[in-house]
């Protein structure tokens, strides 16, 4: 097989791993593709925490069995070389004999790390490593933090105005962005374990965190209430639409979906390890400003995502800065909306 159709292939099994995006956390998304004589065969992805991975999905969709020996699978990510909530995946591709695997990275659990495919060079079976690394590795930026770093994976989010602004005054201004734009923050907030605001927020704008405007799981609401005010309040952020994490500086207990989690400080470095411990693998940042300048500076995010309206106030609560180190990933238009998608370097 060439190069180009080992890359051709390859980006086909990075398709096909997005479809779990959002339901596989803290699994990562993994695709894969079965080729026999250039021609595809089978593919498959991991659709759902504790069910079938890539590799499995994708030699089960093969009609005719004897086309999988002898075939390449292309897998963005190391075959798992334990027993899980699934059996190995390595093992599955040696009981199939399949002669070729060729491999997006290698997987840093661990319980892998260079196991599966040890596996499958033990059993004679061809491996090729570092087909479309960078892409494969930028897909599973996620997973890769949480087990390199032992953290969450932050993005941040806000909108501003023209000239600056993140709010009025006297906040009265709930909206900046589009219609367009709010429906892609669903959309993300759907792609993440959890999500994040400070009291201010939740005090001025009573929002409900939720995905309404985009199909998919709702995150885990995370608020930063050092005082414990906001309970016994008539909040959206206390319905039963999804769980709520209260982080404060007096209590631990649970009541219902809310749970309370006592902290030294609200330090992003504390509240990070105590996500990461409760399971929060992934999480975006909303606001409000002081919130967001806080892990800024704390240098604990991954990502930031500004959405730059032409609307213009004049005064204002001024949006973040982020430092001068950021890199530009990409610049897209939404209906008027200017959004700038940044990577902390």
């Amino acid at each position: 097989m060439s190069a180009s159709q080992d890359k051709k292939f390859m980006l086909r099994a990075i398709e096909l791993a997005e479809f779990g995006r959002g339901y596989v956390s803290p699994n990562p998304v993994v695709g894969c593709v079965l080729v026999k004589d250039g021609l595809i065969i089978g593919e498959g992805w991991h659709k759902k925490f504790g069910e079938d991975h890539a590799e499995v999905n994708a030699l089960n969709s093969v009609t005719n069995k004897e086309l999988i020996i002898g075939s390449t699978a292309y897998v963005t990510l190391e075959p798992c070389a334990h027993f899980g909530n699934t059996p190995p995946c390595a093992n599955r591709l040696v009981e199939e004999k399949v002669g070729r695997v060729v491999i997006g990275h290698s997987d840093p659990n661990p319980k892998v790390n260079g196991g599966g495919i040890k596996i499958l060079e033990d059993a004679g079976i061809e491996v090729e490593v570092g087909v479309c690394e960078e892409e494969c590795k930028y897909q599973n930026r996620v997973f890769l933090k949480n087990m390199i770093k032992n953290r969450p994976y932050f993005i941040l989010k806000w909108a501003q105005t023209a000239d600056g602004f993140v709010a009025r005054e006297n906040f009265d201004s709930k909206w900046i962005s589009n219609e367009l734009s709010r429906q892609q923050v669903h959309k993300l907030r759907a792609e993440l374990d959890g999500i994040l605001v400070g009291y201010n927020t939740v005090i001025h704008d009573n929002p409900s965190l939720t995905t309404r405007s985009w199909p998919g799981r709702n995150p885990v609401r995370i608020i930063l209430d050092p005082e414990n005010k906001l309970y016994g309040e008539s909040l959206n952020i206390f319905n039963d639409e999804a769980q709520t994490i209260i982080f404060n500086l007096h209590e631990d207990k649970l009541d219902g979906n809310i749970r309370f989690v006592r902290v030294k400080s609200l330090d992003p470095n504390e509240v990070s390890q105590k996500l990461f411990e409760s399971g929060v693998k992934s999480c975006l940042i909303e606001g409000g400003s002081k919130t967001l300048k806080n892990w800024i500076n704390s240098g604990e995010w991954d990502e930031a995502i500004v959405f730059n309206s032409s609307n213009k106030f004049g005064r204002g609560i001024n949006a973040p800065v982020l430092p001068e180190s950021k890199i530009l990933k990409e610049e897209k238009h939404i209906s008027g909306d200017i959004v700038h998608h940044w990577i902390n370097n």
